[in-house]
């Protein structure tokens, strides 16, 4: 090759090298020394990677992994995916976490591999489940060892965590709210709501912790700082449970309302009410122009909008209304405005009254309910569906890589992401992961993922139910 004009020849082999692949790419990258060096350029690779994923965490090639590059970045997360897509035998272990001797009610990563900013190098999760035992557990889900429990307490009905901060929250069958040590277990606070049925929401504002409590009276009481003190309360809906509570991811508005009217409207709050409320003036509250919510979740992409499912007035049909929420401040006084965007019936059928909603980004919405899941475009389009249970849905679990599905009938669905010419964003189904014997286990009552492991747990016939973690490694 004349070498005359060295530079001139490596842009060149590196503009040609942009239409190749990752195999052609290596498979050029050993030709010779010239073309060596143009398919090791570090810019080939983060364009590819760039290109694939639109984002990719780049604190892991400066981390103590001092030898990663983008084409190390680029090649160890193709192949993580690579077994997380097909879940051939071998591509991942299965562990099964036992300890608690009753039923699960819930489990939260602690610890783990965050979907949005994934590390390929770091796939240890930690996670911590609470029990009508009256305890909570954490585990080392990739070894399946415990790492500490909870003394024992009432039978819990509710756990949440804040990862960010290593807390983990729990509320008992007497209203008794607790946070914990996410690292050793210590107790950190409590607070006594009195109430037999508390949903719990989490969410930081600046550098404040704040913690509000659905309650069965129909109360949001908010709680502030780990140790748990009252900041305000707020009727929304008098004498049924509030089990409808989300945060925007703004943290400027909180929703909440209950599923168990069809003639009570849920209601937008905003914030500062529930954190720092005044005495002078009412809390700033919003009655959203629906009835009989059955359904809701923020787009995560969007500072405020909202995805509603309810019933139409006098029929058993639903409708998906989406509403951009904001504040508008005047001299003398501030008012929410709550303004449709979306609204398109919902011409499915929904055989069980248990409906899952959830958002991957502004361009679609994953619903299940019976043995069926859809995907929805916000403007009303159906761009799949599919039957993927012999037996109803429990819980999903949507990240931005994949779909995740429990159900009664003992098994796992694993669905991935991918763009489609036509229809953009849409699902592909894969894989089941199993739970184990029918003889021993009723069915997966709950599933949780981060970007390389899903844990479900599994109902024992028994009364004690185990958790199953399914973890991905290269």
């Amino acid at each position: 090759m004349d070498h005359s004009y060295p530079h001139l020849i490596g842009d060149c082999l590196i503009h040609i090298f942009t239409f190749l692949g990752q195999e052609d790419l290596i498979s050029a990258s050993s030709v010779c020394k010239d073309w060596h060096e143009a398919a090791e350029s570090p810019w080939l690779w983060r364009r590819m990677c760039l290109q694939r994923w639109s984002f990719c965490n780049l604190a892991v090639l400066g981390s103590e992994h001092a030898s990663n590059s983008w084409k190390r970045y680029f090649l160890r997360r193709s192949h993580l995916e690579m077994k997380m897509t097909t879940g051939r035998t071998g591509g991942y272990t299965c562990k099964s976490l036992r300890g608690h001797t009753g039923m699960v009610v819930g489990f939260v990563y602690l610890q783990g591999n965050s979907s949005q900013h994934p590390d390929p190098w770091n796939t240890r999760a930690t996670v911590c489940s609470a029990s009508t035992d009256g305890t909570v557990r954490a585990w080392d889900i990739q070894n399946g060892d415990p790492l500490w429990c909870s003394s024992v307490q009432s039978p819990l009905k509710e756990i949440i965590c804040d990862e960010q901060h290593e807390v983990v929250v729990t509320a008992d069958s007497t209203g008794l709210i607790k946070t914990w040590q996410g690292q050793t277990g210590q107790e950190v606070g409590s607070y006594s709501t009195a109430s037999s049925h508390c949903s719990l929401l989490q969410y930081n504002i600046s550098n404040d912790w704040f913690l509000s409590v659905g309650t069965g009276q129909g109360s949001v009481c908010t709680l502030a700082g780990c140790a748990l003190t009252k900041t305000s309360s707020i009727m929304v809906c008098d004498s049924f449970n509030v089990n409808i509570l989300l945060v925007s991811p703004d943290k400027k508005w909180v929703l909440a309302g209950t599923k168990e009217d069809d003639d009570l409207s849920p209601k937008v709050i905003y914030t500062e009410s529930l954190t720092s409320p005044s005495e002078d003036e009412d809390p700033l509250c919003q009655s959203l122009p629906i009835v009989g919510c059955q359904a809701a979740v923020f787009i995560p992409t969007q500072p405020a909008r909202l995805a509603v499912i309810h019933h139409n007035m006098g029929s058993r049909d639903k409708t998906l209304i989406v509403f951009d929420i904001s504040l508008k401040k005047t001299k003398y006084k501030s008012e929410i405005l709550v303004q449709q965007v979306e609204s398109f019936p919902l011409t499915l059928d929904f055989r069980s009254s248990n409906i899952f909603l959830e958002a991957r980004d502004s361009s679609c919405i994953v619903l299940a309910s019976g043995e069926k899941l859809w995907v929805y475009s916000l403007k009303g389009a159906k761009l799949a569906s599919f039957e993927v249970h012999t037996m109803p849905i429990s819980s999903v679990c949507v990240d931005c890589f994949r779909v995740v599905t429990a159900s009664q009938d003992l098994s796992l669905r694993i669905l991935t992401w991918r763009n489609d010419r036509d229809k953009g964003m849409t699902l592909e189904s894969q894989y089941h992961l199993l739970g184990g014997s029918h003889t021993m286990s009723s069915g997966f009552t709950h599933v949780a993922c981060d970007y390389s492991s899903i844990v479900g747990s599994v109902s024992g016939k028994n009364g004690q139910d185990v958790l199953k973690a399914y973890s991905f490694t290269c």
